[in-house]
């Protein structure tokens, strides 16, 4: 699962990546620096503290992915 979320503060977008087969799970934010997660739960816990849908030019879409988020945790748990 990948979402690319363009924001305020730079023309790259952060790019949020969840791969169970590969063991992948990261944040890559606007400004090329990279934040890597040992699980999803983790990955998901430091989305909902430190991204506010305030920083996106989309806030919906920011809204729909902490949904899909969300559906993906429980149908993990």
């Amino acid at each position: 699962m990948e979402f690319s979320l363009d924001n305020f503060e730079c023309v790259l977008p952060v790019e949020i990546t969840i791969d169970d087969d590969n063991g992948r799970y990261m944040v890559r934010k606007s400004d090329t620096s990279g934040v890597f997660f040992n699980s999803p739960s983790e990955l998901i816990s430091w989305i909902k503290a430190h991204l506010k849908e305030e920083e996106f030019l989309k806030p919906d879409a920011f809204r729909q992915m902490l949904g899909k988020l969300d559906e993906y945790e429980q149908s993990n748990q």
